[in-house]
């Protein structure tokens, strides 16, 4: 075997079966994570306020809404709180300011969300959208095995790939 290669390739070929294998697995459970750890809890607590209270509010601090940055303003049994909105929310392109609706805990006004994001709304699509692409690179490590294993067998015996 000639030492400008390895793990028969070329250099400058690109990763390589094992290289492919071990990345589409780290995407896969990276991919995965998010999925089933962070966006389908944040759909399901979204839908939770659904019979929540009502009150409108204004956009107290803007920001990434998606990922929990923005804040909001409202009054609630007579007192006035600003509450951060969850991950998984929309509206991060309004402005300070803004006028809107939203659904908090009659018992915990601290826990709010948009009135339009308690449908689950942009964290379940982001929840079925990245536990996909986690099933396509599982799907693509189970390609880049196979490719191993064959070009393995094709090697022959004691011959290292």
């Amino acid at each position: 075997m000639d030492s400008s290669t390895v793990n028969g390739t070329a250099p400058g070929s690109g990763l390589g079966p094992r290289g492919s294998l071990v990345m589409s697995l780290t995407l896969a459970l990276l991919l995965g994570m998010l999925s089933a750890l962070v966006m389908f809890p944040a759909a399901e607590h979204l839908r939770s306020l659904r019979n929540g209270e009502r009150a409108d509010a204004t956009l107290h601090t803007s920001g990434s809404c998606m990922i929990g940055h923005c804040r909001v303003e409202f009054e609630a049994d007579g007192r006035t709180v600003v509450a951060g909105l969850p991950t998984g929310s929309g509206g991060g392109k309004q402005s300070v300011g803004a006028a809107l609706t939203v659904r908090y805990q009659a018992d915990d006004p601290q826990v709010v969300a948009r009135e339009a994001d308690v449908g689950g709304g942009g964290a379940a699509l982001l929840a079925w959208i990245s536990g996909g692409a986690a099933l396509l690179f599982l799907m693509l490590s189970a390609v880049a095995a196979v490719f191993l294993v064959r070009q393995r067998r094709a090697a022959g015996p004691g011959v290292p790939v």
